[in-house]
């Protein structure tokens, strides 16, 4: 799965339009490597976006198979480190 598509999938953020303006903005890390749009995640990646304020980073545990799942379900998918 995409990268800006997971993030919206696991709601990380809200629309999967802004998951792309931040990973064209390079603000989105897989591994710490920056990120493209079209990066495939995997399970086991850590996945770091760094806002104004600081970086948040992520690991994920799971990849959706539907469009979005519900955010009581979230803690299945991605773990805040």
């Amino acid at each position: 799965m995409r990268v800006d598509k997971w993030l919206a999938s696991v709601n990380v953020v809200k629309r999967r339009t802004v998951a792309s303006d931040m990973v064209k903005s390079g603000v989105v890390f897989i591994n710490e490597m920056k990120a493209k749009a079209s990066k495939n995640v995997v399970i086991g990646d850590k996945i770091t976006i760094e806002y104004l304020n600081g970086a948040k980073n992520y690991e994920v545990l799971q990849i959706p198979t539907t469009k979005t799942i519900p955010k009581s379900k979230k803690d299945e998918y991605v773990k805040e480190l």
